[in-house]
């Protein structure tokens, strides 16, 4: 059964979702140890560990995301992106369950069924600027960097990671690439978060967060 997506691409056209996700039971939302699918506009909690989950948009002003970022001190090694690599930023978005926010691309995009947010980065932009953009386009999320994670070799693009959390908006008001947001708990990160270049990932994320 195809499915419409609520919200239109970049170019402002419908996007059609051939095999669309399926959301799970409300229950699973309480249980650390279950995974749980939203699908776009599906229904989510009011709020969750204490964070209101609710639409929320950015400021149509120049220079709102960097604005955003501003207030941000982290810690961070240099970047240099290896040559015939473009510069790209994500971000691990940890709950205090110790569940992980992945993105379910639109019809696979890319060929895989599960990502981390993430995305080059424009001119003039920055690494911390992209991730948190990031995370709004991909997840409907504002999210705050709490650290950096990894660098990471990509098949086109090195990818700095960092982690961080929800702050505001809502999965269920998740971008066109979009057609699920998973909230996994780490023991399934290996089995979801699968593709070519996501090993190296998940090994730090596992070793970095695991009990």
């Amino acid at each position: 059964m195809v499915a419409i997506h609520p919200r239109r691409d970049d170019a402002g056209r419908l996007v059609r979702i051939q095999r669309p996700s399926k959301p799970t039971p409300a229950a699973a939302w309480r249980d650390p140890c279950a995974t749980v699918v939203v699908v776009p506009g599906g229904a989510v909690p009011r709020a969750l560990h204490g964070v209101r989950m609710a639409p929320w948009r950015p400021t149509s002003a120049a220079g709102a995301w960097e604005a955003l970022a501003a207030g941000i001190t982290l810690t961070e090694p240099a970047f240099v992106a290896p040559a015939g690599l473009e510069p790209a930023a994500g971000v691990v978005l940890v709950e205090p369950d110790g569940r992980i926010w992945l993105v379910q691309p639109s019809n696979a995009f890319g060929g895989v069924a599960h990502v981390v947010p993430k995305g080059r980065v424009d001119a003039g932009s920055t690494l911390a600027v992209t991730a948190m953009r990031e995370a709004w386009e991909e997840l409907g999320l504002l999210v705050q960097l709490t650290g950096h994670l990894v660098d990471v070799a990509r098949s086109v693009t090195f990818t700095r990671y960092y982690l961080g959390r929800r702050v505001a908006g809502s999965v269920a008001d998740m971008g066109a690439e979009s057609q699920g947001a998973v909230l996994a708990p780490l023991a399934r990160l290996p089995a979801l978060l699968n593709g070519p270049h996501d090993k190296v990932l998940v090994e730090v994320i596992v070793g970095r967060l695991a009990p």
